[in-house]
């Protein structure tokens, strides 16, 4: 797993936060203990107070930088976080509401551990769910490519592609389960400023395994030819560069 910086995150954060909000959004259950799996800064947790204003809320990461600052920032007398891996985190107590943003698609086997975590929930809880689903775009396939090619090859070799998860992996998944299941996509058109938007985006997320596995001088090269793909692929417009981001989501509730 790489290191992550929380500034880079954040210099999107308005853009990051909308599938939150629409995962959230989507969300039915009356939960009185709910925990942010992924939780990051706590930027977008502290949104999950707007919809369960009296709920105790754990937000857990395995980044002791993102935890750093939602502790400084994003906490409150029932929110808190902490640093924990989620292949492997137990909550102390059941759980009323499990959620999770753009997090599952850096974990292996992610079902195995997703089922795991199903059995902390209360009689009656939900779990929320969003990864990216855009492996197919050339966000993905530039870096691919270019990890591909010398003088790289050898040094990305054993970088685990992110996977591509569908709606139809999680209805699946979830109503074999028992679940009421509501699960979509939506594609995202961000407008992003800048010289190297696109770059500046992927480098604090799906580059960034690529980028911290190159020592400075070959991190150099690869990042300038991957920005000469990135402008190829997504051009400057008079109003700024359009990312088209398609998004996976799924939110499981008891049966009615």
């Amino acid at each position: 797993m790489p290191t992550w910086d929380p500034a880079r995150y954040l210099q999107f954060a308005d853009d990051r936060a909308r599938p939150y909000l629409d995962l959230i959004g989507q969300i039915r259950t009356t939960a009185d203990t709910i925990v942010d799996l992924g939780c990051g800064t706590g930027s977008v947790t502290r949104h999950l107070r707007t919809f369960w204003p009296d709920a105790d809320i754990l937000g857990i990461d395995s980044s002791p930088e993102m935890v750093d600052v939602a502790l400084r920032e994003n906490c409150d007398a029932h929110l808190n976080y902490d640093i924990a891996d989620v292949a492997t985190w137990e909550p102390f107590a059941p759980v009323d509401l499990m959620v999770s943003n753009a997090m599952f698609q850096w974990v292996p086997d992610q079902f195995t551990v997703i089922d795991r975590l199903l059995g902390f929930l209360t009689d009656g809880g939900s779990f929320a769910v969003q990864v990216p689903n855009n492996t197919d775009t050339a966000t993905h396939t530039s870096v691919r490519e270019l990890a591909e090619t010398e003088p790289y090859r050898s040094h990305l070799a054993d970088i685990r592609p992110i996977p591509a998860i569908e709606p139809e992996d999680y209805l699946e998944f979830f109503a074999e389960r028992g679940f009421a299941v509501n699960a979509w996509s939506t594609t995202y058109r961000h407008i992003l400023h800048g010289d190297d938007p696109v770059f500046d985006w992927i480098s604090a997320t799906g580059a960034r395994p690529y980028l911290q596995a190159l020592d400075d001088d070959l991190r150099d090269k690869f990042t300038q030819d991957l920005k000469t793909r990135l402008r190829h692929a997504y051009p400057a417009r008079p109003y700024g560069t359009v990312l088209p981001f398609q998004r996976t989501f799924a939110v499981a509730s008891p049966q009615a």
